[in-house]
């Protein structure tokens, strides 16, 4: 048995689309004696043997290394995705506050961090076939996202040079969805004026079919069992996360019975860039860029070292997302609230 048994687990962005997940595993898990969520707002959410601390990582004042004092593990899940027009601030919460974070678990002595990375570090690389995790981590520079989650595996590479004691774990999901997280995943990449009700088969008349996108996907709760399970073992260094099959127009057609129309990746950027350039749309054209270059990952190694199996496949998944964007669904916290229109 791990060192996490009867532990005090601290969780880092603990309200949002993973966080929730994390929180309520770790929570109903029997051999963690206490969890502490982080969040910039306390929800009034109360899952058992929880504690909530407001804390904002990007505020120097902050005193991380007293949060984390006594803890077994951090389990760090805090992001910013917004605002997209303005990257100085989310390299402000994202990188220099993750940063703060690191330094914080090497000055409170906690044994064991688990970093959210992302499929989003990786470089460009094949669509055709899959990756381990010994693929380059140097992103798609262009892509605030993607930038920031690679400048970070370049500070990990250093922290763990400099604190060998520490057990860093370096999750890297790819998109992950779940029922709760509808009304927030639109907010971020669709838009606040975008109504989920539209999003239904019945009222696409039909779906770009655009060259180079296939991606993978991941209910976030079958990624939170993967930290779950990273937590109760030894295990160190980077994990792909994954569900099959990959996501592309063909099987989006399928889920959603609509005709795909072929339409070339400099039209669909531009609609992108103008949207976006208009303040209409959050997703930027440069995370368009990066997700069109993403690999798809090979998990063989969560499988064998962690004994991870997703429990959902990635049409279970979408099918259960699509659902929630119609119905406005959410949970009862902050980032997750679920509305249906803007």
């Amino acid at each position: 048995m791990s060192s996490t048994t009867g532990s005090r687990i601290v969780v880092t962005g603990a309200t949002g689309n993973v966080g929730t997940s994390v929180v309520r595993l770790l929570s109903e898990d029997p051999e963690v004696g206490s969890v502490v969520g982080l969040a910039r707002r306390a929800p009034q959410w109360s899952p058992p043997k929880t504690e909530w601390v407001a804390v904002d990582l990007s505020d120097e004042e902050t005193d991380l290394a007293a949060e984390f004092a006594g803890a077994s593990a951090v389990v760090h899940l805090a992001w910013a995705f917004q605002p997209t027009h303005d990257p100085a601030v989310t390299w402000r919460t994202n990188v220099l506050g993750s940063i703060r974070v690191f330094e914080a678990v090497a000055a409170a002595k906690v044994p064991t961090l688990v970093h959210t990375s992302s499929v989003g570090a990786y470089s460009p690389g094949p669509k055709d076939e899959a990756v381990d995790e010994s693929w380059p981590t140097h992103g798609w520079p262009d892509a605030a996202y993607c930038r920031e989650k690679a400048y970070l595996e370049r500070a990990l590479d250093t922290f763990e040079r400099d604190h060998p004691d520490v057990r860093v774990v370096r999750m890297r999901p790819a998109f992950l969805f779940k029922r709760e997280s509808a009304s927030e995943q639109r907010r971020i990449f669709g838009g606040r004026f975008l109504p989920g009700p539209l999003i239904r088969p019945e009222l696409l008349p039909f779906l770009p079919d655009i060259p180079g996108l296939r991606v993978q996907a991941l209910h976030t709760d079958d990624a939170a069992k993967a930290y779950r399970l990273a937590l109760h073992s030894e295990a160190r260094g980077a994990f792909n996360l994954a569900a099959e099959p990959p996501v592309d127009a063909e099987l989006l057609g399928e889920l959603l019975g609509a005709r795909r129309v072929r339409l070339p990746r400099t039209a669909a950027r531009s609609a992108i860039a103008a949207a976006w350039n208009l303040h209409l749309l959050p997703a930027s054209p440069h995370l368009f860029d990066a997700v069109l270059r993403l690999p798809l990952m090979d998990c063989t190694r969560a499988r064998t070292e962690l004994r991870w199996r997703p429990e959902h496949t990635a049409n279970e998944v979408l099918e259960e997302f699509l659902k929630g964007l119609q119905q406005g669904a959410g949970a009862d916290t902050e980032p997750m609230r679920g509305r249906k229109a803007g």
